[in-house]
């Protein structure tokens, strides 16, 4: 696992309160209890002020997954 995918995992388990939960790639909002609309937003929120990066409103509204999250910043890092 890279520097990103740990910031990520560390991120969602920050914003889940769940210190031990499973983040796979493939991992949805729908894999995760309380990962609603609002949950989202405070996620991509986090990672932005982690990672120092911007997401587009497109973005928001696009990302279906960890893998698609973890990419975008990455691209966004360069």
């Amino acid at each position: 696992m890279d520097e990103v995918e740990e910031g990520v995992v560390e991120v969602l388990r920050e914003v889940f309160a769940q210190p031990d939960l499973v983040v796979l790639p493939s991992t949805t909002a729908g894999d995760v209890d309380g990962w609603d609309s609002l949950a989202h937003l405070n996620v991509l929120f986090s990672l932005e002020s982690r990672f120092g990066v911007q997401f587009t409103d497109t973005e928001m509204g696009s990302i279906q997954d960890v893998g698609e999250l973890t990419s975008s910043i990455r691209t966004k890092l360069g």
